[in-house]
C-alpha cells in the first residue's frame, strides 16, 4: 500500500506535472468538464471515481466508501453538516446530492489550490446552493461556526482532512459546543494512513458510541476502514 501510494503520489504524479504543466487536481477537474454532465452530481461523482480508477489516484474517499458515507448521511437526514477537507469537491458533491431541501454542507479546506478546483467542481455539479466552501485552517474555522456561519449545532461532521487533526478538532468540535446529543462524526482513513489517536479517543470517551465499518483504500485492494461515532452528549 504505502509503496503504491509513493509511486502514484510522489514520482508518477510529478513527472506527469512537469510534462503537461498542470496539477493531477486540475487534470481530474478537466476530465470532468470534459465527461460528465453539467447540473448532475452522480455525474460528476461517477466520472471522478473513472479517472481515479483508470488514470491517476487520487484522494478522495471512492466509490467502495462513498457507499458507507452515503448510508451514514441518509441515516443522519442532517440539516447542517460539515466536512474537514474538500480536496477537489468530490464528497462535497456526494453528500450534497443527499441532503434534504433546505440544508447545507459548509466545507473546510487549508489548501487554495484545492479550494478553487473544488469551487469548480461544486459549481459544474449544481450544488452550489447546498454547500458553503470555508478556505483555511480547521482549527481557526471551528471556533468561528456558531457566530460568523449561524451554526447553532451539526448534526454531521465529516472527517477527511489531516489525520493528525482528527482528535483535536473533534475536541475542538466539542468545546465549541457544536455537537448535540446524536450528531453523526464519520473519519475516513482511519487505518490507512490511520488515525490511532482519534480511534482510541471517541471509542474510550463516555460521550461517544462506535462503529466501524471495514473497507479498502479508495481504487486499491489495500484494506482501510471508517469509523462512525455518535455523540451522546
Amino acid at each position: 500500500g504505502t509503496a503504491a501510494l509513493i509511486w502514484n503520489e510522489i514520482i508518477r504524479e510529478k513527472v506527469t506535472n512537469f510534462i503537461m504543466n498542470q496539477s493531477k487536481e486540475q487534470r481530474i477537474l478537466n476530465f470532468v468538464l470534459q465527461n460528465a454532465v453539467r447540473g448532475d452530481p452522480c455525474s460528476v461523482v461517477d466520472t471522478i471515481d473513472k479517472y481515479c480508477s483508470q488514470k491517476e489516484w487520487a484522494m478522495n474517499v471512492g466509490n467502495e466508501k462513498g457507499l458507507i458515507l452515503d448510508k451514514t448521511v441518509e441515516e443522519a437526514n442532517p440539516s447542517v453538516a460539515l466536512e474537514l477537507g474538500t480536496y477537489c469537491g468530490y464528497s462535497a458533491v456526494r453528500i450534497s446530492r443527499l441532503l434534504k431541501a433546505g440544508a447545507r454542507l459548509l466545507t473546510v479546506e487549508f489548501n487554495p489550490e484545492f479550494a478553487a478546483i473544488a469551487k469548480q467542481m461544486i459549481e459544474f455539479a449544481g450544488v452550489q446552493d447546498k454547500v458553503k466552501l470555508l478556505e483555511g485552517p480547521s482549527e481557526e474555522i471551528i471556533p468561528q461556526l456558531k457566530k460568523k456561519y449561524e451554526v447553532d449545532t451539526l448534526d454531521f461532521v465529516f472527517l477527511d482532512h489531516w489525520k493528525d487533526r482528527y482528535t483535536p478538532d473533534t475536541i475542538l468540535l466539542q468545546e465549541c459546543n457544536l455537537l448535540r446529543k446524536g450528531s453523526v462524526l464519520l473519519a475516513d482513513n482511519i487505518i490507512f494512513p490511520g488515525a490511532p489517536d482519534f480511534l482510541k479517543y471517541v471509542r474510550k470517551s463516555p460521550h461517544f458510541q462506535c462503529t466501524n465499518y471495514p473497507s479498502h483504500l479508495e481504487y486499491m485492494q489495500v484494506e482501510d476502514a471508517m469509523e462512525k461515532a455518535v455523540f451522546l452528549g
